[in-house]
């Protein structure tokens, strides 16, 4: 079984798919994480080059075209569900959960934000609006998650618990 996890920068994914990785006994895929490695940039940098719509389409490429194991747990970007059709093949694909937090717990989370090309630069009051719109924007395709899990202090028990539930 191929879980991936989807939810807005700084809910926990990359933290959330390693932890459940490792009860689950299978290896973790960062979908950035081997983007960077193909490109040989960080995503700073690639969007910077060249452009958010290069991103998405990179970015969904990588996804419909990773040599995926059999079981594993997907740590995908925040905002890969809501281009293309990436939602629908990850429910294709997958089991798919959404980790939801509130603005203002991804705004106490998000504190490294030179690092995140869509939040470089904002002040707090600016964030927690980017936050707020991008969210919801976002949440029609978050949504659409098979499983959704509140994810603030989350434990990865409860976590595996609605997987296999």
């Amino acid at each position: 079984m191929k879980v991936f996890l989807i939810g807005f920068m700084g809910c926990g994914k990359s933290t959330k798919a390693k932890q459940l990785a490792n009860r689950l006994n299978c290896p973790v895929i960062d979908l950035d994480a081997e983007i960077v490695a193909q490109e040989g940039k960080t995503i700073a940098e690639y969007f910077a080059e060249n452009g958010e719509t290069a991103f998405r389409e990179l970015e969904s490429q990588t996804l419909k075209t990773f040599p995926y194991p059999e079981t594993c747990v997907i740590a995908t970007g925040g905002g890969l569900p809501c281009f293309f059709d990436n939602m629908e093949w990850m429910n294709a694909h997958g089991k798919t959960i959404y980790l939801q937090m509130t603005p203002p717990q991804l705004a106490s989370r998000l504190h490294n934000r030179e690092k995140r090309p869509l939040l470089k630069g904002m002040d707090d009051e600016q964030l927690l609006a980017f936050i707020e719109m991008k969210l919801t924007e976002r949440d029609i395709y978050y949504n659409q998650a098979q499983i959704i899990v509140n994810a603030f202090d989350l434990d990865v028990e409860i976590l595996e618990e609605k997987l296999n539930a």
